[in-house]
């Protein structure tokens, strides 16, 4: 009507109102495909290099920030329990804890092996290299949700911890490494000054990583039981950052592809996430896919 009676400013505010109830809309529709069990809670991310030597730990540095940069743009609280700098370039592991609701429910999606391609920036010869990075996402489950664990289960190593040095370095051992060892489950924290409050956090993590690890037995159980669900293992990308000789980033398990790779590299995950949590809904078909790019 407003177009009609050319109506500009009339029309200019419908049009604005309607985009507002689509993404409210969008919103909506997320909100209900998080319903699982855990999906609430906020989460607790490992970021550690696979193949590659360098160009996997550099990799691994670049997911951390990315990962960082999301958690930060959608209003998450992220702090850093544990990085493990690497001797030459990039990281050996890293911990991150995104504090807020549904912050798990959202980063599961990026839980698996991720590819890049590029050349090299540690190659004189400037050749293309592809590096694998992993990433583990777990709930950081509440208080009140009971994860049983024996002490006699546990053995507890301290060490100095690590970093680029100065001031901010410990000079005694406050560093803590827990090992659960029916499990063979290992966690470790250094970004308290305090050795209690590094064990602190540190039984934090070991509770986050049994309790989705009960979640996963079960999901592989009831997958196993409908033979529809792929089983994401070390080597089975789940999506692949290519830029070189072209730029694209692709999701192997949806299909999803984006050419703005800077974006995505700086924490634009919201597209990719989406599309699998529908997938995970039942309400998207899983593409198979070779993991070519």
């Amino acid at each position: 009507m407003a177009e009609e009676e050319e109506d500009a400013e009339s029309a200019a505010e419908v049009q604005s109102q309607l985009e507002t109830l689509r993404e409210r809309v969008r919103e909506m529709d997320v909100q209900r495909l998080l319903g699982r069990e855990g999906d609430e809670a906020s989460a607790i991310v490992e970021v550690h290099p696979g193949a590659g030597g360098l160009d996997a730990q550099d990799w691994a540095e670049k997911l951390l920030r990315m990962l960082t940069m999301w958690g930060e743009r959608q209003g998450y609280k992220v702090r850093q329990l544990e990085l493990q700098p690497a001797d030459e370039a990039g990281i050996k592991s890293a911990t991150l804890s995104v504090d807020g609701a549904l912050a798990y429910g959202h980063l599961k999606c990026e839980a698996g092996v991720h590819r890049l391609v590029r050349i090299s920036p540690f190659d004189a010869s400037a050749r293309r290299h592809t590096a694998f990075a992993a990433v583990d996402v777990y709930p950081d489950i509440d208080e009140d949700i009971e994860v049983e664990i024996d002490e006699n289960d546990l053995r507890v190593d301290t060490y100095r911890s690590s970093g680029a040095g100065g001031q901010h370095v410990n000079v005694t051992d406050s560093a803590v490494r827990i090992t659960h060892e029916p499990t063979g489950i290992v966690v470790q924290c250094q970004n308290e000054r305090s050795q209690h409050k590094n064990k602190s956090q540190a039984m934090k993590v070991l509770r986050a990583r049994l309790y989705e690890r009960e979640l996963k037995a079960r999901e592989e159980k009831f997958a196993a039981q409908q033979a529809t669900k792929k089983k994401v293992e070390w080597g089975s990308q789940i999506r692949s950052y290519v830029l070189h000789p072209y730029r694209m980033v692709k999701d192997h398990r949806t299909g999803v592809q984006q050419g703005n790779v800077d974006r995505v590299l700086d924490g634009d995950l919201t597209p990719f996430m989406e599309a699998y949590l529908a997938v995970l809904a039942g309400e998207a078909e899983v593409v198979e896919d070779d993991g070519e790019v």
